[in-house]
């Protein structure tokens, strides 16, 4: 599976992007420009996937979904964050399953 970093830096390739372009169109909160060896050091993995707010505009800029960049962080979406019963987790955890084609876990043989 690929990283986080794989990922993005496959997804701004493919949008014609540098990573000096891309990090002069990141804002960080407080509306300064990402520096581009800190784009450089996540698309490594030298450095853990960043805040969300990041997450979000680096999916708008290089023309992918949130959702794959939040899944190769290892992160829920903020939209999803929510305190779930055992059974409403369960029955999400089937459905990604079987969108993805695979058995349940301890049920492989």
């Amino acid at each position: 599976m690929k990283s986080f970093g794989q990922v993005l830096r496959d997804a701004r390739k493919k949008a014609g992007l540098t990573q000096r372009e891309l990090a002069a169109r990141l804002k960080r909160e407080d509306g300064r420009p990402v520096d581009p060896p800190y784009l450089n050091a996540v698309e490594h993995d030298h450095r853990y996937p960043p805040e969300d707010y990041l997450i979000q505009q680096m999916a708008k800029i290089v023309g992918i979904s949130p959702d794959v960049l939040y899944f190769h962080a290892n992160r829920q979406p903020p939209d999803v964050k929510t305190e779930a019963d055992q059974e409403r987790l369960e029955a999400a955890y089937r459905a990604f399953r079987k969108a993805l084609g695979v058995k349940p876990a301890g049920k492989r043989k």
